[in-house]
């Protein structure tokens, strides 16, 4: 043991005397998870998610809500009222918006059936986001409740329709309904006339009646976007380890270092024992210290700290072995150099290394299981804000440990030990 961590030791050293490969290794990752990390937590202007559920099923309840697809400001989806309500649950969407029975019917005679109706479901703490959408939504039903109103065709239409029903309405006292068919009366010859309903005596009419009610979110997910990103600045990190110490292999190769060493009284499985130590240290070293930076600085908070401690040793574990794979690619420093960095920046881009997990396409995250990668980012983001219990934490553990011995098995098998 006193061997390897000789080996360890030495090199560690040579790592930090080479001032490229230490900023590489320690401060880039740094950079990259408060590059990145500011930039999600800038926010942007895709629009509001919103769920709309249609319960009318009407022509003009299909209009409406072909309006609030084409706002910029709302993300609209269409769901049943169970789902929707579960997804503004779960915060997969800010809110539901319901059409309900009667929509259409209001909306073609509002003066006998009323305001058309909706109700919408929001979480209590986001006044915002549910001025925002009181205000989008009553600007598209008075849109439309003018466009009748300003066409004398459409609102002579509308009377009429309104006339029929007052008339075949039960319940109605006879002088109130004698005084309201006058006014329709009224308006209708108004109409026939030329005029237009849209003056002031229709300012405060009510285009829309909202009926807000709560949907308590639960509140799971990162606190702030740097949750996200300095998990993978600890991957780009991690990177950075496999690269130098896959190269410092070749490199140790042709000058004939593992030649001399194999003359000292050590044996091959403690030259590997070393390097493997040292690999380990430095990535474990890496993490540690963007953790600690994201805690003081910009509250990344794991919520569980054993739970942590194990996905970033399983992730230090499983990328020695892929380091000790990707050392033995290619026969001179360059060619490994540049196939590690190829081999890397594309399980990167697919493992969630360049965009997070969390904000990936729905297409392309199935596709990101086939990289390493994706599960170490999981392994460290199970144990920061994803809220892994111990069994889920197995999985994304046990993959990169897999991976890694495979590849350590390949990688030690296939080293040449001489050039």
């Amino acid at each position: 043991m006193h061997e390897i961590a000789a080996l360890a030791w030495k090199d560690l050293r040579l790592l930090l005397r080479d001032r490229g490969v230490l900023f590489f290794t320690f401060v880039f990752p740094i950079l990259m998870a408060v590059f990145f990390g500011s930039i999600f937590s800038g926010g942007g202007g895709q629009g509001m998610k919103v769920a709309v559920v249609d319960e009318d099923g009407t022509d003009e309840s299909k209009a409406f809500i072909a309006k609030l697809q084409s706002a910029p400001e709302l993300r609209v989806t269409l769901l049943p009222r169970a789902e929707a309500r579960e997804q503004v649950r779960r915060g997969g969407q800010v809110a539901m918006i319901v059409l309900v029975e009667g929509f259409g019917r209001s909306r073609r005679n509002p003066f006998a059936a009323g305001p058309p109706r909706v109700e919408l479901g929001v979480d209590p703490v986001r006044r915002a986001e549910e001025g925002m959408l009181q205000g989008v939504l009553t600007k598209f039903a008075a849109q439309d409740l003018q466009k009748t109103f300003t066409d004398p065709a459409l609102a002579r239409r509308s009377v009429e329709d309104s006339r029929r029903q007052l008339r075949a309405a039960r319940g109605i006292p006879e002088t109130e309904r004698a005084r309201l068919d006058r006014f329709l009366g009224e308006l209708d010859g108004f109409m026939a006339g030329g005029g237009s309903a849209a003056g002031p005596g229709f300012q405060g009419f009510e285009p829309l009646r909202i009926e807000s009610s709560a949907v308590v979110v639960e509140r799971r997910g990162p606190r702030n976007a740097f949750a996200i990103s300095f998990p993978q600045g600890i991957i780009w990190g991690v990177i950075g380890c496999v690269a130098t110490f896959g190269i410092s292999i070749v490199s140790e190769r042709t000058r004939g270092t593992l030649v001399r060493l194999q003359m000292a009284p050590i044996g091959r499985a403690q030259i590997l024992a070393g390097k493997a130590l040292a690999c380990f240290v430095t990535t474990v070293g890496v993490a540690v210290s963007l953790l600690l930076i994201g805690r003081l600085f910009f509250n990344v908070r794991p919520n569980s700290l054993p739970l942590l401690a194990a996905g970033i040793a399983a992730v230090a574990l499983g990328f020695v072995g892929i380091m000790m794979a990707l050392a033995v690619m290619g026969r001179t420093e360059q060619s490994v150099s540049g196939m590690c960095w190829a081999v890397l920046l594309v399980l990167s881009m697919l493992g969630g290394g360049m965009v997070p997990l969390a904000l990936m396409p729905a297409w392309m995250q199935p596709l990101s299981s086939v990289s390493p990668i994706k599960w170490a980012i999981l392994a460290v983001e199970g144990a920061i804000w994803r809220g892994f219990t111990p069994g889920e934490m197995l999985l994304p553990c046990a993959i990169v440990l897999g991976v890694g011995a495979v590849c350590f098995a390949v990688g030690a098998r296939v080293l040449r030990w001489t050039d």
